[in-house]
């Protein structure tokens, strides 16, 4: 199982990196591989062309419905509407309750962007784990103003196939039961949105990097991705904090950046 940062930037887009995207990919006993994308938030459209083929998507898994998680799905739908070769079969996405009429609101009533045909939208149900090829997705409820899910990936390892590996995705989310779920991972991509002097200020919405680094610590995860900075941030300081809660690696997610499990 492999994955790669399309974007990294928390709650808008960076001068050099897009809002949240990541890339899932694993390869199947025949060789196929099989891609699920985790979240297309502002202007990641671009690097998913770079980085991946945006026509080749086995399914897209939503943590929730801010626009910095999910607008360039309104654009991605043109892309794979009016490619030169015909539109595609619909593609899975998968959602928070509401989906489909969210982002119908973002893409407005012109025809020529109406999101019928490309997308065949599900609604996430933490009982029922969604099986995409080598790949399991089970959704695991979070704390966030809206209604919000943190994603476990299941699949084989890259180096031993026979071997079942995992990543924790939190989406956005504060301290909750569902954050250390997704902790217990070979690796946790995690959210560090506040700055940790905020800490005892704002709760409910974001992580800072220490809560991060506590989680990573408290479940004992394999290795720490810090993700969703804001462009304010310092991220080395964000990492330092991070590490007094948690003595294993820590890496800043970058976009491009790829990590083999």
């Amino acid at each position: 199982m492999r994955l790669v940062v399309l974007g990294c930037a928390g709650s808008y887009p960076a001068p050099d990196a897009a809002a949240s995207s990541y890339l899932v990919q694993a390869d199947d006993e025949d060789g196929r591989t099989w891609s699920v994308l985790l979240d297309l938030g502002n202007g990641a459209l671009s690097p998913l062309q770079r980085f991946g083929d945006p026509t080749a998507l086995d399914a897209i898994a939503l943590s929730h419905l801010h626009s910095d998680h999910v607008a360039d799905l309104v654009v991605l739908n043109v892309l794979r509407r009016y490619r030169p070769d015909g539109p595609l079969p619909p593609v899975d996405v998968w959602g928070p309750v509401g989906t489909a009429e969210r982002l119908a609101q973002m893409a407005g009533k012109d025809p020529a962007t109406d999101l019928d045909g490309q997308f065949r939208f599900r609604t996430w149900d933490p009982a029922a784990p969604v099986v995409v090829g080598p790949l399991t997705l089970t959704p695991v409820p979070v704390e966030h103003p809206v209604p919000a899910f943190g994603v476990r990936v299941t699949g084989p390892s890259d180096e031993l196939p026979a071997r079942t590996v995992s990543l924790g995705y939190t989406g956005d989310t504060d301290e909750c039961a569902g954050l250390d779920e997704l902790a217990a991972s070979d690796l946790l991509l995690c959210e560090a949105g506040f700055r940790d002097v905020l800490d005892d200020e704002l709760r409910g919405i974001h992580l800072t990097g220490a809560r991060a680094g506590a989680a990573a610590g408290r479940a004992g995860s394999g290795r720490l991705v810090l993700t969703h900075l804001t462009a304010w941030e310092d991220p080395a300081e964000v990492v330092s904090c991070a590490a007094r809660a948690y003595a294993g690696p820590i890496d800043l997610a970058t976009p491009g950046a790829t990590f083999v499990l």
